[in-house]
């Protein structure tokens, strides 16, 4: 017999609150029809990498205890002689997260680490892609409680790119500031 999981703080108030509201905003016969976030992929690219295998494994630690999961090192795909890139060097380390890691690192985004930010006044609303995703670019790994500041040598940025399966970028923007996500107020 299979046993439930608990659903997390965040999915369970998109169960309960989100769903209902953006069906009657948006008029949705069907409750399958509300969009809802699919995965996360976070990615850190270190160009500085190619003077320094080291950074490489301090980002893999670094991510790891951000995400929960162990992330894939990326590696460039063709040389570039103007960056003293070749193929086939690790420049950078990614993660997707789906299901319940997905939902709990989104609860940490929004409710631990957007606010830690220095001089915060929301995340710009113009990141959407066209097709209702959201890509959130942040400079430093150290907003997360989960990274050790003692241990960073020097500030790596991330991307944080939210996939969802709205049609829209007005859909995906509603499902995010239902879900929290503090956007910056346009005057």
């Amino acid at each position: 017999m299979k046993t439930q999981r608990k659903p997390s703080r965040l999915e369970q108030v998109y169960r309960d609150k989100v769903i209902s509201e953006l069906k009657t905003q948006f008029a949705y016969k069907n409750p399958m029809q509300v969009p809802r976030p699919v995965k996360v992929v976070l990615n850190m690219g270190l160009g500085e990498a190619v003077n320094d295998v080291k950074i490489i494994d301090s980002a893999v630690e670094e991510m790891r205890a951000i995400t929960g999961q162990k992330p894939v090192v990326v590696k460039a795909r063709k040389s570039i002689a103007n960056f003293k890139l070749r193929a086939g060097v690790p420049i950078g380390v990614m993660v997707t997260l789906r299901n319940v890691r997905m939902w709990e690192f989104l609860d940490r985004l929004i409710s631990f680490a957007l606010p830690r930010m220095r001089d915060f006044k929301g995340v710009g609303s113009k990141s959407f892609d066209g097709k209702g995703n959201f890509t959130l670019g942040l400079r430093e790994q150290f907003i997360f409680p989960e990274v050790n500041v003692d241990r960073i040598e020097k500030a790596k940025g991330m991307n944080v790119s939210i996939v969802t399966t709205a049609r829209t970028d007005e859909e995906a923007r509603a499902l995010l500031a239902k879900l929290g996500m503090p956007f910056q107020v346009q005057s």
